[in-house]
């Protein structure tokens, strides 16, 4: 205890208090909406059944998605919030063109109740730049 008093040593009470939020500082910014990368996706679908949502308008969507992907526009989100999954603890996994309107529409889920919440970095084009199949007019590529 006279270490925390003793006035000389109060530099290296706050480093080490600095530091250790510095360290914790990254898991706690991730566990909300976190962005996650084209290999941590697939694993989420793949072992955890996460749900994939496109927010992309339907011509996009069209052109190229996700294997497992259901469109719902993003103008659509607020309306259609319900239809996301049955069980709100499943993951749903949020993806658009670049990865920008999936990380605002991600607020309006989580706000909803769906407590695993994860956003594509990058959107469709970085999924596709990763050598990541795409559906595109029933043909997966």
């Amino acid at each position: 205890m006279k270490f925390f008093t003793d006035y000389s040593n109060i530099a290296l009470v706050v480093i080490a208090l600095v530091s250790g939020a510095l360290l914790l500082w990254p898991p706690l910014q991730r566990r909300g909406c976190g962005g996650v990368s084209a290999a941590e996706a697939t694993m989420l679908i793949n072992r955890r059944n996460a749900v994939v949502i496109d927010l992309r308008p339907a011509a996009e969507f069209a052109k190229g998605h996700l294997p497992s992907a259901r469109n719902i526009e993003q103008a659509e989100l607020q309306a259609k919030i319900g239809q996301i999954a049955k069980n709100k603890s499943n993951p749903v996994v949020l993806v658009c063109q670049t990865g920008q309107q999936s990380q605002r529409a991600s607020r309006i889920v989580t706000e909803a109740g769906y407590a695993e919440v994860h956003v594509l970095e990058g959107g469709v084009d970085a999924w596709q730049k990763a050598g990541m199949p795409v559906v595109k007019q029933g043909a997966v590529k």
